[in-house]
């Protein structure tokens, strides 16, 4: 019985297998071009607002380069105390809104797991709200004391950065195996305090970072809230100072945006070396 397939000929199959390279390294070459020039245009799109704010800041006021304006950010009034102010804020907004929601977010994963769409509505809610209105509401409902305390921005700080911090912490929460690592901690007779700092804590590290760099970043950033408070945090130095000397107002945003970028590397790169040293105990131990 004759074949119903023709024979393929060697020059038709070497024809295809020089083909074939060539059509792979087109392939390559166009997703390799297009990373290129969307991280082009990232770079461009971050990068060029920071040349134009730094190029601002060291000029003078006829255009020549100058570092009279950085010298002159130290003599400017009440800086000193917007910036101290926003630092203990800051601090005190970081604690309280770690100490709530890393018990809150593990109870949900291990005891409510169907509670978890619920977590991510109503975490929400702050973003829903405009600030304003919670403004309104804090200071008709809370305390006289505490409404004259300029702490009560860090608590209203707390509900602004919740939607942020939950979903980092549930992302490294459901990155890791939970219920596995609370029941061996139960099982070597570990408490539920100690299981938390000692094991659940340290595999959520990159989760808390982010969790720590969006509090931050949120507090040196609000303006609405401390303005209708009536207290002056760097925000609001900077949005009163800018009619004064704009030149002053962009040194001093940049500086705040150079220092918050090293406070975060240097807790990278912390991390980085815990997580490097605690890789080399496990291979010297195995």
């Amino acid at each position: 019985m004759a074949s119903l397939v023709a024979p393929i000929g060697t020059e038709e199959v070497e024809g295809v297998a020089e083909e074939m390279p060539i059509a792979s390294a087109k392939r390559r070459r166009r997703p390799r071009f297009f990373r290129g020039f969307v991280l082009l245009v990232a770079a461009v799109y971050f990068l060029l607002p920071l040349f134009a704010g730094l190029k601002y800041t060291f000029e003078d006021a006829n255009g020549d380069f100058s570092f009279s304006t950085v010298r002159s950010i130290a003599s400017q009034p009440y800086l000193g105390s917007a910036l101290w102010l926003t630092v203990r804020l800051a601090v005190l907004a970081m604690v309280v809104t770690m100490a709530l929601m890393i018990p809150t977010t593990v109870y949900v994963h291990l005891k409510l797991p169907k509670m978890r769409r619920v977590m991510d509505l109503v975490t929400l809610l702050p973003i829903v709200f405009p600030p304003i209105v919670l403004v309104l509401g804090v200071l008709k409902t809370y305390p006289l004391a505490l409404r004259n305390s300029p702490y009560l921005l860090s608590l209203l700080y707390v509900i602004l950065a919740m939607p942020f911090v939950y979903r980092s912490l549930d992302a490294g929460l459901g990155a890791i195996d939970l219920k596995t690592l609370v029941e061996a901690s139960k099982s070597l007779g570990g408490r539920w305090i100690s299981t938390l700092l000692r094991v659940i804590l340290p595999n959520l590290t990159t989760a808390l970072i982010s969790a720590v760099v969006l509090t931050i970043a949120l507090v040196f950033a609000e303006f609405t809230l401390a303005y209708l408070t009536q207290w002056q945090t760097i925000s609001v130095w900077i949005v009163q100072f800018n009619g004064t000397d704009g030149h002053i107002t962009v040194a001093v945003s940049m500086l705040l945006l150079l220092g918050t970028w090293i406070l975060l590397s240097a807790i990278v790169v912390v991390d980085l070396i815990r997580s490097r040293q605690k890789l080399k105990r496990r291979t010297t131990a195995s």
